[in-house]
C-alpha cells in the first residue's frame, strides 16, 4: 500500500514508519520539524528512515491548506495516518493557539485531502485525555466524553467528531485511536520518563505530582504501533458505527474508535521504581500537588481492540522502562556506574 503518515518525525510516527517500511509499504512521511522540543531528536529519528527506498519525506506543515492539497493531488495514497498534532496537556494551558492551529485546522486540512482524493481509510490519533473527569474505570469507548479538562483533550474529542461527520457525509472510513500514556525508546523529552531519567542522572529532584498518588495505563511504543498497524489494515465497514448504536436517530457510518492501552494500570511510584532499578540509582522526589488539567488515574478497556483487531498490548513497565534506559544511554552517551 501507499501510506501517508503525518508527524513522521515524531515519537509514534517514526516508529510506525519503520514498521510500515519494513513490511514493504510505500511510505510518505510528513512533518514540519517544529521546535516544541529538540529538533535534533526529530532529525535523528528521520535519519533512521531516510535510507529506505520506499520512504519519501516531505517537510510540510499540515496547517498550510495549499501545501496539503497539493500533496494529496500529486500523490496516490491508499491510506492516511494522521499523527501530526500539538501534544501535551500542560502546554495547552500556556499556548492554546498551537492546539487550535494544528489539532483543528490542520486536521481539517487532512480530512479535506482524504475526501477529495477518495482515500480508502483515515486512521488518526486521539487520546485517553478525552475521558477527562470521568471516574469510572476502566475507560470504555462507549463512555461519555463530553467533559474535557484540558484544551488538548477538547481538540482530540473535536477530531473524533469531525471524523464522524466526514465518515457520514462522504463515506470516508475513519478510525480514531485513543492512546494511553505512550513511552519507550525515542520518546519525547517533555514526557515524564525522559524528565525523570535526566533528573536522576543529574542528581536533581524529579517532580512527582499529586505526591505520587497517580495511576497510569503506561503503554509501550511497540504495543502502540502494533495496534495502529492493525487498525490501518482493517477499515471500518458501513455498518460499524457502534458508538451510537443505541440511538435510533443516528445513521450507521464507517467509523470506529479504539482504546490502545496496556490494560494493566500501574502506580506512578512503581514506574519510578522500575526506572531506579534500570539506572541503578535512587531518585530524589519533589512531591507536588496535582497539576491543572491532570487526572489521578487512567485505565483502558481494550476488549474492543481484542475482539475487532485480535490484539492485546503485552509489554510490562519493567521491561519497557529498561529498554528506554538502554536507548537513552546509547543515544546520549551515558555510562551507568556498576
Amino acid at each position: 500500500m501507499n501510506i501517508l503518515v503525518t508527524g513522521a518525525a515524531g515519537f509514534i510516527g517514526a516508529a510506525l514508519c519503520r514498521v510500515l517500511i519494513d513490511r514493504g509499504d510505500q511510505v510518505a512521511g510528513v512533518d514540519d520539524l517544529n521546535a516544541y522540543y529538540d529538533v535534533n531528536l526529530k532529525k535523528a529519528r528521520l535519519e533512521e528512515l531516510t535510507g529506505a527506498p520506499n520512504f519519501l519525506f516531505h517537510e510540510l506543515d499540515i496547517c498550510n491548506r495549499t501545501e496539503v492539497s497539493d500533496l494529496f493531488s500529486s500523490s496516490d495514497f491508499d491510506r492516511v495516518v494522521n499523527l501530526a498534532a500539538q501534544a501535551g496537556v500542560r502546554y495547552s494551558i500556556e499556548n492554546p493557539s498551537a492546539y487550535i492551529d494544528t489539532n483543528l485546522v490542520g486536521f481539517g486540512n487532512i480530512l479535506e485531502g482524504c475526501r477529495h482524493q477518495k482515500i480508502d481509510h483515515l486512521v488518526y490519533a486521539s487520546s485517553s485525555s478525552v475521558y477527562g473527569s470521568n471516574i469510572k474505570l476502566p475507560f470504555s469507548e462507549t463512555d461519555n466524553v463530553d467533559h474535557p479538562i484540558s484544551l488538548y483533550a477538547a481538540t482530540k474529542k473535536a477530531n473524533e467528531l469531525m471524523a464522524h461527520a466526514y465518515a457520514d457525509l462522504y463515506q470516508l472510513p475513519t478510525t480514531g485511536l485513543r492512546f494511553f500514556t505512550v513511552y519507550g525508546p525515542w520518546g519525547r523529552p517533555d514526557m515524564a520518563l525522559f524528565k525523570f531519567t535526566k533528573g536522576i542522572l543529574d542528581n536533581k529532584p524529579i517532580p512527582v505530582y499529586n505526591r505520587g498518588e497517580m495511576v497510569r495505563d503506561f503503554t509501550y511504543i511497540d504495543d502502540i504501533v502494533e495496534g495502529v498497524v492493525r487498525a490501518i489494515d482493517r477499515p471500518p465497514l458501513l455498518d460499524s458505527d457502534d458508538e451510537n448504536k443505541d440511538c435510533s436517530a443516528v445513521r450507521t457510518t464507517p467509523y470506529k474508535i479504539y482504546n490502545i492501552g496496556n490494560g494493566h494500570p500501574v502506580p506512578l511510584m512503581r514506574y519510578i521504581q522500575a526506572l531506579e532499578n534500570a539506572l541503578g540509582k535512587k531518585a530524589q522526589l519533589e512531591l507536588l500537588p496535582m497539576q491543572p488539567g491532570d487526572v489521578r488515574a487512567t485505565e483502558a478497556d481494550v476488549s474492543r481492540l481484542v475482539s475487532d483487531l485480535g490484539y492485546r498490548p503485552q509489554i510490562d513497565v519493567e521491561t519497557g522502562v529498561a529498554r528506554f534506559v538502554e536507548w537513552y544511554c546509547d543515544y546520549y552517551g551515558v555510562q551507568l556506574s556498576d
